[in-house]
């Protein structure tokens, strides 16, 4: 799964690498320790113009009855996703990619606390994470747009930390996943084409959701572990 990452990038980075159809605006703050249930930025095309928005992170069916039911949809596997209730329409509809300098996993308990691991990509600025997107009208009336990041799994060489991942999108690929009508298999061709990625052992101070600082990212010494 994917329960945290992060995003520090120049507005101009993200207009590069994702060709955004306007300016990505005021610089994002960087956030080194998302969680599920914040802001997050996501690329949506709307009339084949590709613009960078908010959404919140915890999928909402159009159909939900609350908002409650996006706290555990934060992640949809790529397996079946075209069958789930939850996601069937938002996959023949509505995709998006969120951007990410990395994202954040946890390997078997050492000492009795998992190991928490960030990765990014080894020769790429930025992470482009495969989403689906929805709307909700909340009992006001209001209009509440959600995201889930669509997972599969895990590469040969994340398979030692977890057995699930991101679908990464390789660059090149970014309409491909965009457009509703690319299939399953098709797509599943793409997490064959990721871009390599560099892992390192973290902190464990990136478990407390307050924490949210460069440090986090920081490879930690294999020999100073037993000091957290």
């Amino acid at each position: 799964m994917c329960g945290r990452f992060g995003l520090f990038v120049t507005p101009e980075l993200l207009e590069q690498y994702f060709g955004l159809a306007e300016p990505a605006g005021a610089p994002l703050p960087a956030r080194y320790n998302i969680t599920p249930g914040q802001a997050v930025a996501a690329l949506r095309e709307h009339d084949g113009r590709r613009r960078l928005d908010a959404l919140t992170w915890g999928l909402v069916p159009f159909w939900a009855k609350d908002a409650a039911i996006g706290r555990r949809l934060i992640n949809a596997r790529l397996e079946g996703i075209s069958e789930k209730p939850a996601f069937r329409e938002a996959w023949s509809r509505r995709r998006c990619l969120i951007p990410a300098s990395g994202f954040y996993e946890w390997g078997e308990a050492e000492r009795g606390r998992k190991r928490p691991y960030f990765i990014a990509a080894a020769r790429e600025p930025l992470l482009a994470l495969a989403g689906l997107w929805e709307r909700w009208r909340t009992p006001a009336g209001d209009r509440l747009e959600t995201c889930v990041i669509v997972t599969i799994e895990a590469s040969p060489e994340l398979a030692a930390i977890h057995d699930r991942m991101p679908l990464v999108v390789p660059r090149a690929a970014q309409a491909t996943w965009l457009d509703p009508r690319t299939s399953i298999a098709e797509v599943a061709g793409l997490a064959r084409e990721m871009p390599a990625l560099e892992i390192r052992r973290v902190r464990l101070a990136v478990n407390d959701p307050g924490n949210d600082d460069a440090t986090l990212i920081a490879a930690v010494d294999d020999s100073l572990l037993g000091s957290e």
